[in-house]
């Protein structure tokens, strides 16, 4: 068969230029509103799975911004109002870093989506001297565990909560959240989906014989707690009408508890957050390293870590005589 000259033959020289329209990154944050900007990124925050209370903090913390300065416009957005701003807060350094955090977490969002040509705030920070938040001592969970009376529902429930905390180091808002199906007995672990987690990621947790055997004793319970009060759920920790305990709360009903027990039997530092930490050093004093403890935790990054396991004076003099 013969081929055809020229017809399978393209004069070609190559592509031209495809011509693009170049964005005025300028002129578009003159034009663009604050309140309109604050809308969109807080409907790719609800896309990308951030919850209510969070999009309502940076809704709210940026009304105020965009309040207190008297501004409109994303380009009347700058150091000096930032600034301004931060200078005519009547609170703590604590508090204004928290709120300056959440305005900057913001305008980096406004960045990604190509409104900003630099992150100028990037260098504004306020300074706090940050104190050391000790965990619980384990004599002292020792010593509540002791006074709680596990043949009551509530004290069963209560001592059952603290040992899970203590033991698997969830946040007090997980705890709420726990249900029967996230207890694998014959694995031993709790397996824990994003939902009831802050970083919305799948975590595996052991859990050791007396927790089970806590957990059958105590579902055994909440069985008959319902039935007599026709409730239908399947959460480990409920109230004493079956009900569920505010599930996404950090200020439920055992974080309630804690705090009456800290005054009741003179207890410091008896809070969910307090327990946490200390989950955190005796991982930490039994080797795991920090990896693996930011891991369980369930931290964003190693630096979040780092400050649970800040130690006082006393603890560095001591771990430091064992390398001497």
């Amino acid at each position: 068969m013969t081929k055809k000259s020229g017809v399978f033959d393209v004069d070609f020289d190559g592509l031209l230029p495809i011509e693009t329209k170049k964005k005025n990154k300028k002129k578009d944050i003159e034009s663009r509103t604050i309140d309109n900007a604050l809308e969109i990124v807080i409907r790719q925050m609800i896309a990308s799975g951030y919850r209510k209370r969070t999009t309502d903090d940076y809704r709210r913390i940026v009304s105020n911004f965009e309040k207190a300065q008297g501004i409109k416009y994303l380009s009347e957005i700058t150091m000096e109002t930032i600034y301004n701003w931060l200078d005519k807060m009547n609170v703590a350094n604590q508090t204004k870093l928290t709120r300056l955090k959440s305005l900057k977490s913001f305008l980096s969002k406004c960045f990604n989506n190509g409104w900003y040509e630099t992150k100028f705030w990037a260098s504004i920070n306020v300074k706090v001297d940050k104190k050391i938040k000790q965990g619980t001592k384990p004599s002292d969970i020792d010593l509540l565990l002791s006074l709680l009376d596990l043949k009551t529902f509530v004290g069963l429930r209560d001592a059952t909560a603290i040992l899970t905390m203590y033991k698997t180091g969830i946040r007090i808002n997980t705890l709420g959240q726990l249900e029967e199906k996230h207890i694998d007995f014959n694995e031993g672990v709790l397996k824990l989906d994003g939902d009831v987690l802050k970083n919305h990621k799948y975590l595996k947790l052991p859990l050791d014989n007396q927790l089970l055997h806590l957990y059958k004793v105590l579902i055994q319970q909440n069985n008959k707690v319902r039935n007599y009060y026709h409730e239908d759920n399947s959460f480990i920790f409920i109230s004493y009408k079956g009900k569920s305990l505010n599930t996404k709360s950090t200020n439920n009903a055992i974080s309630k508890q804690l705090t009456k027990y800290s005054k009741k039997y003179g207890l410091k530092n008896i809070n969910a957050h307090a327990i946490r930490r200390a989950y955190a050093k005796n991982l930490l004093k039994k080797g795991a390293n920090l990896a693996l403890i930011s891991k369980a935790l369930g931290h964003s990054n190693l630096e979040v870590t780092t400050q649970y396991l800040d130690l006082d004076v006393d603890e560095v003099a001591e771990n430091l005589r064992n390398y001497l």
